[in-house]
């Protein structure tokens, strides 16, 4: 019978294998989770995506929707100079009052011969009265009233009109905020190559200094460098956090997701991308004309107050001894010509304080369409020299990167001096940042230029 024997070696290795299979499978669940920790905390998301969302959610766009409501409603005020003013009241009351209890009967229907009696109307027993009475009031003609109708509406005009401005500046907001996290990660992207720069010219420098060939002195700058390239790195990522932060609060959310742009940023040179002149259409100048004209109609209001008014009234009357009776009933209908002659300075004075309320209007408008072409043609010269900018800086990334290239490669075959390679790396990443900088000027300055002619 052949004995079967198996070495504890034998017993050993599988338990490795076993462990190390387990250890595989761990490593690979806890990779896996962590790729979806980072998808669950970072969305990729297009400019109109944006749009859309801080058009539906955004805090100033909500606010100035419910300034034109709030205005709307003043204007739906007005319509009290056409309709009628209907109001309905029961009254109880009980009185001794001579005067009161003749009335009440009478009103009631109730007065007999024996009420006419001198002691019964001198000193009469307690009177009961309930009256329900339907009154109208009915406007016909308040001059006054109709210019403040109109001065209304132009008030209301003016708050939606701006209200459009304001969501076309919010846009521009937008737009700046969106090419800002795009610099922020692009930023990210060129830190990171030159971090990788770096630890590769560490390596050759490393090596050069265990064979004697580079000073200690050298092996420390090129350590600070490194150093330097990664608090930049890590102050551009909180740069990405910041851009993402902002763009989420025009977007009128809050939570932890860090956004990412769909595009990189990049430059569109294009100058015939606006007209020559603001237009007179634009929606904040016509709500300053709109203004304008509500503090005329105010004006003419406070004139027309010299007018007569003509007002027509109505009332039905239910009385009886029992509440909520109707034995006894009478209606009242009339018009009322008014005309208040002078009421002291108090007219005069508004009508002054009117006029001058309209003359400032008149010279805020013609201050603030000169100020808009003041802004813009500064914003036409400065877009002009960012494109210039643009250009030349382009120019000067291409000739830095060109520089390095050639450094790299003497240091590589130690014909250069470290300090001059280091200043090479530095130039070129500050030449990116520059680039990336000066492309984000341009671009708004383009968005800013379109947002004055809209």
């Amino acid at each position: 019978m052949t004995e079967l024997r198996f070495s504890p070696n034998y017993f050993c290795t599988e338990q490795k294998i076993k462990i190390m299979q387990l250890k595989k499978s761990v490593f690979i669940v806890f990779f896996l989770f962590n790729i979806l920790i980072i998808s669950a905390q970072q969305e990729i998301i297009s400019l109109e995506e944006v749009m859309v969302r801080v058009e539906k959610n955004n805090y100033s766009i909500k606010m100035s929707d419910q300034d034109y409501n709030a205005s709307k409603a003043d204007f739906n005020q007005t319509n009290s100079i056409f309709l009628p003013n209907i109001s309905i009241s029961h009254t109880a009351m009980a009185t001794t009052n001579p005067l009161m209890a003749f009335g009440s009967k009478l009103n009631q229907e109730i007065l007999t011969q024996a009420d006419f009696d001198p002691a019964l109307l001198n000193d009469p027993g307690e009177v009961r009265d309930f009256s329900t009475k339907i009154e109208i009031k009915q406007p016909i003609f308040n001059a006054d009233g109709l210019f403040m109708r109109k001065a209304a509406k132009s008030k209301m005009n003016a708050t939606e009109l701006q209200s459009e401005r304001t969501k076309d500046y919010i846009k521009l907001e937008v737009v700046k905020a969106y090419m800002q996290l795009q610099m922020a990660y692009k930023a990210v992207e060129v830190l990171e190559k030159a971090k990788e720069a770096a630890l590769d010219n560490k390596k050759i420098a490393d090596n050069s200094f265990k064979q004697g060939y580079m000073q200690k002195a050298d092996i420390l700058s090129v350590e600070v460098h490194l150093t330097e390239v990664e608090n930049q790195l890590l102050s551009a990522k909180s740069s990405v956090e910041n851009a993402s932060d902002n763009l989420k609060f025009l977007m009128g959310e809050q939570n932890e997701t860090v956004l990412k742009p769909s595009s990189e940023l990049k430059a569109e040179l294009d100058l015939a991308v606006y007209s020559e002149s603001i237009s007179q259409n634009r929606a904040d100048i016509d709500a300053m004309q709109q203004s304008t004209e509500a503090y005329n109609n105010m004006h003419k209001a406070n004139k027309m107050s010299y007018l007569p008014s003509l007002n027509a009234f109505g009332s039905y009357e239910i009385y009886d001894d029992q509440i909520f009776g109707t034995d006894a009933k009478g209606y009242l209908v009339g018009a009322q010509l008014s005309w208040n002659v002078f009421d002291g300075y108090k007219r005069i004075g508004k009508i002054q304080k009117s006029k001058a309320e309209l003359d400032k209007a008149e010279i805020g408008l013609e201050q603030y369409k000169n100020q808009s072409n003041l802004d813009f043609n500064m914003a036409k010269r400065q877009l002009k020299d960012a494109e210039n900018k643009l250009i030349l800086t382009n120019l000067a990334l291409e000739q830095s990167k060109e520089a390095l290239r050639i450094r790299t490669n003497r240091f590589e075959q130690g014909l250069e001096k470290t300090s001059d390679l280091l200043i090479s790396e530095t130039q070129y990443m500050q030449k990116q940042l520059e680039y990336l900088q000066t492309v984000f000027n341009y671009n708004y300055t383009k968005a800013y230029v379109i947002f004055l002619t809209k």
